[in-house]
């Protein structure tokens, strides 16, 4: 007789901790974030080069927002991160959990045993921000998500270029979810580039919002990346935003205000 032996899900993260959203439609707002490991992108602009590859170890705050962090080992069993996370969600204080990384897709398999357990355990909105590259997971955990944040790359700011992916994600999203659009731009945007952004989203709804988010240069990133990555000048972004208003309804220009704040 063979005994059962379903092994428990397990992700590899980076961090769990509360802090202020710093990008996007949730931008100001409490957040507990939940940081996976592992990118298949390699950004010029990555602000997040550590989740490239998956540590050892995770950094687990223990008090929401006061960064006193405990280390655990890689992977982290289904049942402990759900504790984590209940030890987090003090009454009142929290928005929404934000899915982060790294690409959350990457760990599709392990979201879509946890998030339904997450949303009982705490009655919060979900929020899933991704590279918005792999349309062929999405669907896996669509029902048990709220809002997507959804990053749009372009060529001659990121290096990479996922133009048909981006399509198929964003008509897997709207309308079923709140979803909006991030586009990081630096001084070296191909305007064509921003053009056929728009047009790409328009096709899909010109109701869709869009941000514009200012690159901000980063010397780690860059050392990885070999390429020097500068801010775009406030000429450039006028023109950019008057650029994609002429298709979509909603395009406002935020910087990554998590960076001002120190909520990194």
């Amino acid at each position: 007789m063979t005994a059962n032996t379903t092994a428990e899900p397990t992700a590899r993260l980076i961090e769990v901790f509360s802090a202020i959203q710093g990008e996007g439609l949730n931008v100001g707002t409490r957040q507990i974030f939940i940081r996976f490991a592992f990118c298949d992108l390699r950004c010029h602009f990555c602000d997040s080069v550590h989740t490239w590859n998956a540590p050892a170890n995770c950094r687990i705050e223990r008090s929401p927002g006061f960064r006193d962090f405990e280390t655990h080992s890689n992977p982290v069993p289904l049942p402990i991160l759900l504790a984590w996370i209940e030890r987090q969600n003090l009454p009142s204080l929290h928005d929404s959990i934000s899915l982060t990384g790294g690409e959350p897709l990457l760990h599709a398999g392990f979201l879509k045993e946890f998030l339904p357990q997450l949303r009982s355990l705490t009655g919060l909105p979900i929020y899933l921000e991704t590279g918005g590259h792999r349309p062929e997971q999405l669907p896996m955990i669509l029902p048990y998500l709220d809002s997507v944040g959804m990053d749009l790359k372009l060529p001659s700011v990121s290096g990479e270029s996922y133009w048909q992916e981006h399509m198929k994600f964003l008509q897997i999203c709207y309308p079923h979810l709140e979803t909006f659009i991030k586009i990081i731009v630096s001084q070296h945007t191909d305007v064509a580039e921003l053009e056929q952004a728009a047009l790409l989203v328009a096709d899909v709804s010109p109701d869709i919002p869009v941000f514009l988010q200012p690159v901000t240069p980063l010397a780690e990133s860059e050392q990885l990346t070999k390429t020097p990555i500068l801010a775009p000048t406030p000429e450039q972004v006028l023109t950019w935003q008057a650029l994609m208003r002429r298709v979509l309804k909603h395009v406002r220009v935020v910087p990554q205000t998590h960076k001002m704040l120190n909520q990194l």
